[in-house]
């Protein structure tokens, strides 16, 4: 009898660890292959009228990334332009459309807009989705040839005047990204320099540490970092080696440490996929000026839907702020 009760309770204590490492090598490629939202037409012509309100004016802007892969979105001019432009960086499993609200209020405040598909989402291509690893590079081609719109134009002609080609340089470059696009956005800046500061709202604060959260279920990280750890080990240990990168060298926590820019973090009070932990963790490391807000009762991505007015307050005040320490420091 004492035997049978060791035996089972062995098995009830290795039973669970063992599924969930099963289970972390089975989702292993899933998380680098997530859903593709497709840019259906109707998307595009939800998009269109809000450009619409906006006055902004869209054309499509393609992008060739370092590793050959073509990244597919569009570059959105101000009706009032301020000479600033914002990169919108999409969530997971999204598309461009997915910033559309946020692009909408930037509009109106007079900056350009860059709304790209990841790589592996939307239209854009690419076998798999990398987290910030690879896409920092793509970040890098994406301002490199949004740059490149403005000069290339002008250098075919004679003369600038009424009717010309708009050949002025952007004087700011910022970013805003959501979860997934949020922690791309944070380690863009980390070897980009151009980037002048970063919006990013409910960013992992490592893939490792994202991973204890699904682990756990979204119920518990310490479960996660416990008892379901085995879920972790294999799927990062599986994703690296389908990947061929260290999931160590993907955090945004480390990024701000990196280099010192200014950042506002926002965390969604209620949010279950990336919890405040994750933006609290970035905030202590980040070098630069910085900011966070925690939005009251808001869900993973939804501080704009619960606090629209606050939230572009909050962003344009940020920009604002940025741009005007920049225009006013020598050199």
């Amino acid at each position: 009898m004492r035997r049978r009760l060791i035996r089972i309770t062995l098995i009830l204590l290795l039973f669970p660890p063992f599924l969930a490492a099963l289970a972390g090598w089975l989702v292993g490629p899933a998380y680098l292959h997530p859903i593709r939202r497709e840019l259906t037409p109707d998307l595009i012509r939800e998009a269109d009228a809000s450009f619409a309100l906006s006055g902004g004016h869209r054309e499509d802007f393609n992008v060739r990334a370092p590793d050959g892969v073509m990244l597919r979105g569009w570059k959105v001019s101000a009706p009032q332009p301020n000479g600033s432009w914002a990169l919108l960086f999409h969530g997971v499993a999204d598309n461009r459309v997915g910033v559309i609200g946020q692009a909408e209020f930037l509009l109106r405040a007079g900056y350009g807009v860059v709304m790209m598909d990841a790589r592996a989402h939307g239209a854009s291509e690419g076998p798999i989705a990398t987290y910030g690893w690879l896409e920092r590079n793509d970040t890098r081609a994406i301002i490199d040839a949004m740059l490149s719109s403005f000069v290339n134009p002008c250098l075919s002609i004679q003369w600038h005047g009424p009717g010309g080609p708009d050949c002025t340089l952007p004087k700011h470059i910022f970013v805003l990204g959501e979860s997934m696009g949020a922690g791309i956005a944070l380690q863009s800046a980390a070897t980009d320099p151009r980037i002048e500061a970063v919006v990013a709202e409910a960013s992992f604060a490592s893939l490792r540490e994202a991973s204890y959260d699904y682990a756990g279920l979204r119920w518990s990280p310490l479960l996660g970092k416990t008892f379901f750890a085995p879920f972790s080990w294999t799927l990062l240990y599986r994703g690296e080696s389908l990947a061929g990168f260290h999931a160590a060298e993907v955090s945004p926590e480390k990024s701000v440490a990196a280099r010192a820019f200014p950042v506002l973090l926002i965390c969604d009070e209620k949010d279950v996929a990336l919890p405040c932990r994750h933006s609290e963790r970035i905030y202590a490391a980040a070098r630069g000026p910085k900011q966070l807000w925690v939005v009251p009762g808001a869900f993973h991505t939804a501080a704009l839907g619960f606090q629209p007015v606050e939230f572009r307050r909050r962003v344009l005040a940020f920009f604002a702020t940025v741009a005007a320490n920049q225009n006013s420091s020598p050199g």
